[in-house]
């Protein structure tokens, strides 16, 4: 295995690692609630004027899906739609008090993660930091150059 085949299996392997790990946990406090609705909830936590485009690009979905997804989100409560008052053509999503609980469990989970993973992060130097996220950013904008030409393919 070459260089390049052994860091993909790495970043697998710790992908993979750090899901069954959390797993557990996640399930249990999160139970009833599907992955993909808990993320969306966290990013309308976390951004401004989260509206279905913005949500469809974060999470490499389709507008669709992500009508789906909120719709039944709305539907049980964990948030509402808004317009503003200068763009009645916009819809935009705000947590209910629901939805704020939710993204709260979500959020002390991973404060947890972090806590229980910090031995490891506490060792690294902030030269090793600085080129992981070197490399992470490089990679990603190869992937993001890489996911273009599929939908460029794709709209042909």
């Amino acid at each position: 295995m070459d260089k390049k085949e052994q860091v993909m299996a790495n970043v697998r392997d710790l992908f993979n690692k750090l899901a069954w790990i959390n797993k557990v946990k996640m399930e249990k406090a999160l139970e009833g609630y599907k992955p993909s609705e808990v993320h969306c909830i966290e990013y309308i936590a976390k951004s401004e004027d989260p509206n279905v485009t913005k949500l469809a690009e974060a999470f490499y979905m389709t507008k669709s899906a992500i009508s789906k997804i909120t719709k039944k989100l709305i539907d049980k409560g964990y948030i509402e739609s808004y317009q503003k008052p200068e763009n009645k053509k916009e819809i935009y999503f705000r947590l209910t008090h629901k939805g704020a609980e939710i993204n709260h469990i979500h959020e002390s989970l991973h404060q947890e993660f972090l806590n229980r993973d910090k031995v490891v992060f506490d060792e690294v130097s902030d030269e090793q930091y600085a080129e992981v996220l070197k490399f992470v950013e490089k990679y990603s904008q190869h992937l993001d150059a890489e996911m273009k030409k599929v939908l460029n393919a794709k709209s042909e």
